[in-house]
C-alpha cells in the first residue's frame, strides 16, 4: 500500500524507501550472524544507512548463478578480510548508498550458485552522477551513473572494483555463509516482485486520475472530449485492468504475509501482469491526451517513460514467464 501510494507521485522514491533495505534484510534475517543482526538491522530499520544492491554484472543479467565479480581473501594494514575485483551494473542508488548488498564469487573452481557469497560492502555516499573512491590501502571504487529516458529521481550505476578491501566481519553468515550468497540474495527477490507490483499499480493509477482529469477540460468538436463514448469505453477498460492488478498485488501481499516461499510464484504472476497494465494504461491515457501526451509539462509523458522499466527489473518479463511461473506451475507449486 506505502509503495503504491508512492508510486503515483514518484516511482523513484517508492523504489528507494523499500525494495533495497528490503532485499538486504531479508538476507540477513535469513543467513546473517547475530552479531551482524544486531549490528546492521536497525540502522536499516531506521534508515541510517542506506543500501545499494549490487548483483547485475555488464554481461550477467537474469543468469544470477553467472556472476563472475571476485572476492578473495586478502589483509590489508593487519585486518583480514576479502578483496573485491570486477565490474556491476545497473546498481541503482549506488552513489547515495552507504553500503552496498554485494554477491561476489568466492570460490572460482565452484561453478554456478554455490561459488557465490554475500558482502555488506561499506562506502562513502555521494551525491553526483559520478564517484571515485580511493582506500587507504588503495583499493578502488568507481561509479557512474546510466543516463535513462525514465525513472530519473534514482540513478542506477555501472561499478568497478579494484583491491576493493571489505572486513572478514561483512561476508553475510561469517565463514558459514560461504557458497550460501546466492541463495540469501534470492530470497529478498519475492518481495522485491511484490513491491514492483505495487509500483506498477501505482504508476497506472496516476495515469487514470491524470487521463480523466484532461478529458474533461479538454474540448474538440464543441464539446468535452470526455462525452464520446469511445473515451468513456477507452477509460472504463483502463479501470478494469488497473482494478485487475491490485487485486492480483493484494492478494499476493496477503499470501507473502503467510508463507514468503510458497507466496513467490504469486508475487512473480502479480509483478508481470501489474507491469504490463502499467504500460498499457499509461501509453492508453498519452493517447488520450493527443499531441499534449508528449509534451514534458503534463504528467502523463513521465509516467509513460517511468513504466517503461517495470517489466525490465526485479525479474524482466521474459524470465518471469519462462524460468519463474512456468517452472512453478509444472512442478505443482
Amino acid at each position: 500500500l506505502t509503495t503504491e501510494e508512492l508510486s503515483r507521485a514518484s516511482l523513484a522514491g517508492a523504489g528507494s524507501l523499500i525494495t533495497r533495505p528490503e532485499i538486504l534484510t531479508k538476507a540477513l534475517i535469513a543467513g546473517g550472524t547475530e552479531e551482524q543482526k544486531q549490528d546492521w538491522l536497525p540502522k536499516l530499520a531506521t534508515g541510517e544507512v542506506m543500501v545499494g544492491v549490487s548483483v547485475t554484472e555488464p554481461d550477467i543479467g537474469s543468469d544470477v548463478a553467472g556472476v563472475k565479480c571476485r572476492a578473495t581473501r586478502g589483509e590489508v594494514d593487519g585486518q583480514a578480510g576479502w578483496l573485491i575485483n570486477g565490474p556491476k551494473a545497473w546498481c541503482t542508488f549506488a552513489g547515495r548508498a552507504n553500503v552496498l548488498s554485494l554477491l561476489a564469487r568466492t570460490d572460482p573452481d565452484t561453478p554456478g550458485a554455490k561459488g557465490l557469497s554475500l558482502f555488506i560492502v561499506p562506502k562513502e555516499s555521494f551525491a553526483g552522477h559520478e564517484f571515485e573512491f580511493t582506500q587507504p590501502g588503495g583499493g578502488k571504487l568507481v561509479g557512474k551513473a546510466d543516463a535513462t529516458p525514465g525513472y530519473r529521481g534514482m540513478h542506477s550505476f555501472t561499478l568497478n572494483f579494484e583491491n576493493y578491501f571489505v572486513p572478514g566481519e561483512n561476508l553475510v553468515g561469517g565463514e558459514a555463509g560461504l557458497g550460501r550468497g546466492f541463495y540469501m540474495q534470492m530470497g529478498g527477490f519475492g518481495a522485491g516482485r511484490l513491491q514492483t507490483a505495487g509500483r506498477g499499480c501505482g504508476v497506472a493509477q496516476a495515469s487514470l486520475e491524470e487521463t480523466a482529469k484532461y478529458v474533461i477540460d479538454r474540448d474538440q468538436f464543441a464539446q468535452p472530449i470526455s462525452e464520446f463514448q469511445l473515451t468513456q469505453f477507452t477509460l472504463g477498460r483502463m479501470a478494469a485492468k488497473l482494478f485487475g492488478a491490485r487485486a492480483i498485488t493484494y492478494a499476493a501481499a496477503r499470501a507473502m504475509d503467510e508463507d514468503e516461499r510458497k507466496a513467490a510464484p504469486l508475487a512473480a504472476q502479480a509483478k508481470l501482469l501489474a507491469c504490463d497494465i502499467a504500460v498499457d494504461v499509461s501509453q492508453q491515457g498519452q493517447l488520450m491526451h493527443g499531441g499534449w501526451g508528449y509534451a514534458e509539462e503534463y504528467p502523463i509523458s513521465r509516467y509513460v517513460v517511468d513504466a517503461q522499466v517495470l517489466p525490465i527489473f526485479e525479474g524482466v518479463k521474459a524470465i518471469l514467464e519462462l524460468r519463474v511461473i512456468g517452472r512453478a506451475i509444472l512442478s505443482g507449486n
